[in-house]
Formats: structure tokens, C-alpha cells, sequence
């Protein structure tokens, strides 16, 4: 998938279900389900972590998050935001930004931290779907939307041209919400790719997800450090006044050398955002956390990318690709303290 993780950690003190390789958990008892079967939290392939302070948050709905989600509820419009369980939510609503999935919800490839679902669609796609995005944003009265997608290999332009469409529509009705797509790479295809970039979009994003060293196993082997450097690359070159952006997961395993390589290696393609979150394991089946990161370490890391001259590193724990992603366009200083 392009997005982030969609589906968060299971934690001790929380009770979560999760949707593949169903793990259930809570702090009375402590009990686990796997593939249909209970079993105690001791189990050696059940890892159970305490979350740290930094990733526990209070709820606080305001009076424009109240009206978004009751325009959402209302009809029956579906968002990233709310199935993902995101974190930030409320702010980000509150703000009038909201994220919309596009092309179903089976993805090509199967990304070792992602839970969305795998399989092949066989070439399915909504072809209401544009008028219906259009629709959404215009009910929701969004002032930013940010549209991505599951990978669709299937397709043969990984659907850029749907991308496209979709783009187009909601800005013929909406001409006053700026957009930002979250893509697939289109197998490196650079047409394709100018397809989406060509559509009227302030920013284009393709997330390398992490370090060069730990792309395999982390990402499908489809998928690559260097097929995703070059797809933000020839982005840049071809609309220099469309903003490139991309994400990176800590706690997997990666060094701060190798960090300061990546944030090198994207300073080198002009890229003009990244953003900064901490992995969380959706289920016992996907790689382990190997750290949780620090709130001091995270503004280390943000330090390092501006000063290295992105125009925008928005960096915490709770941090997704789309947060706040309205503010870079007001040139905003995304600040978490």
C-alpha cells in the first residue's frame, strides 16, 4: 500500500481488534486471540509491549470536527481518517482536512508492516468514484484533501489515469481545496507518473516507508528505496512547482547514520517534505518493533532535515503521512510541543 499504516499496535493497555490475524488484548486478564484460537499473552508468538506515555492521547472533539463527522456519518462517506483509528483526527478535521482511499481495498503487494488487505482486484475500479470523491469534499466542506491508494498492479498505469480523474473532479467542484496524492510508485513508470502530476495537485508524495538497508524485508520486493528516489525525482523535474513529499517509519531497526543518509539522499532529489512517525506493529504476523522513539529523539530528527534545507519536516510519534499536511502550503513551522 502507499499510505502509512492503517490499523495500530495492539497494546497492554488498550483493547484493540484487528482485523488480519485477529489479536485481541486488554489490561484485565491479558488475552490474546490468534487466528480464531485464545491464548495466553505468554505465548512466545504473542509479543506484547507497554506503549510509552508519549503515545497515549486525550480526545477532545471540537465544534468543526462534530460537524464533519456528522456530515461523514450522515452520508455514509468513507474516510482513511476514521477507518485507520488515526490519532490525529481531530485536529486534522478540525482544520478541514480529511484523507480518502481510493481503488478498493485489496492492494497488489503485501508490505510487512502494512495491514490492508492482499489479493488481486482483476482490474476493479469504481468508475463513480471520481464524482463521488468530488461529492465527499464538497459535503465535508474541506479546505485540503488528501487522496491515496492501495497499490494496483493490475492495472496497466497502476491507476494514475483514475488518480487523475479523480483529481480533476473534485477540483471542478471544488475549486478552492487544494490536493495532495499519496501514490503508488507505477512500477517506475515516469508516464505515469506525469499522468497524476499533470492533474492540478499541489503535492505528490510517495512514501519510501524507511532506511535504504531495511527496504527488504520491509517493503514488497516490488517495491524499492531506489524506484521510489526516482519516481519523487522525475516528479520534481517535470512540475517544479508541484511540492514532492515523502514518509519514514522508526522503530524498525534503523540507524541515525542511516537516517541522515535517507534525509541526504531525498535532500538530493529537491524533495521538499518528510514526515517522521513511529512504526507500530498492526499484528503478530508483521515485523516487530525494534525501538519506540523518543519524543527528544523525534525533534532531533526533524532539527537535522531542516537544517538540511526541507522546506518542512513534521516529526513525532503519532505523525502520519497527511498530518496537518495543509500547513505546508501556508508555510506553517508543523510544531508538536
Amino acid at each position: 500500500m502507499s499510505s502509512d499504516q492503517i490499523i495500530p499496535t495492539v497494546q497492554v493497555d488498550e483493547a484493540v481488534k484487528v482485523t488480519s490475524g485477529t489479536k485481541f488484548v486488554n489490561d484485565k486478564g491479558i488475552t490474546a486471540i490468534k487466528n480464531g484460537i485464545k491464548a495466553s499473552a505468554r505465548d512466545p508468538q504473542i509479543e506484547v509491549k507497554r506503549k510509552p506515555s508519549w503515545l497515549r492521547i486525550k480526545a477532545t472533539h471540537g465544534t468543526r470536527y462534530k460537524e464533519v463527522k456528522g456530515t461523514v456519518h450522515e452520508h455514509k462517506l468513507s474516510t482513511v481518517c476514521e477507518e485507520a483509528m488515526c490519532p490525529n483526527i481531530n485536529e486534522c478535521w478540525s482544520s478541514g482536512t480529511a484523507t480518502i482511499m481510493l481503488m478498493g481495498d485489496t492492494c497488489t503487494r503485501a508490505c510487512r508492516f502494512c495491514a490492508v488487505n492482499t489479493g488481486n482486484p482483476k482490474g476493479w475500479l469504481d468508475l463513480e468514484e471520481p464524482e463521488h470523491t468530488a461529492n465527499s469534499v464538497k459535503l465535508m466542506n474541506l479546505k485540503y484533501l488528501v487522496l491515496t491508494s492501495v497499490n494496483r498492479d493490475d492495472l496497466p498505469d497502476g491507476g494514475a489515469e483514475h488518480y487523475a480523474n479523480v483529481v480533476r473532479k473534485v477540483i471542478e467542484m471544488n475549486p478552492d481545496t487544494n490536493v495532495e496524492v499519496l501514490t503508488p510508485d507505477f512500477q517506475g513508470v515516469f508516464e505515469h507518473v506525469e499522468t497524476v502530476v499533470d492533474s492540478g495537485i499541489a503535492v505528490f508524495a510517495q512514501n519510501v516507508e524507511t532506511v535504504k538497508r531495511l527496504t527488504h524485508p520491509v517493503r514488497d520486493p516490488r517495491s524499492s528505496y531506489e524506484q521510489t528516489m526516482a519516481v519523487l525525482e522525475h516528479a520534481k523535474k517535470y512540475r517544479p512547482d508541484v511540492l514532492t513529499k515523502t514518509s519514514v517509519m522508526l522503530g524498525l531497526g534503523e540507524t541515525d547514520e542511516e537516517i541522515l543518509e535517507t534525509l541526504d539522499d531525498l535532500r538530493a532529489i529537491n524533495v521538499d517534505i518528510v514526515t517522521f512517525g513511529q512504526y507500530l506493529q498492526p499484528t503478530v504476523n508483521h515485523l516487530p518493533i525494534d525501538r519506540y522513539v523518543t519524543p527528544e529523539q523525534f525533534e532531533t530528527y526533524r532539527q537535522w532535515g531542516l537544517d538540511k534545507g526541507f522546506l518542512e519536516v513534521v516529526s513525532g510519534a503519532l505523525v502520519r503521512s497527511s498530518y496537518r499536511a495543509e500547513q505546508v502550503l501556508q508555510k506553517n513551522n508543523v510544531g508538536l510541543g
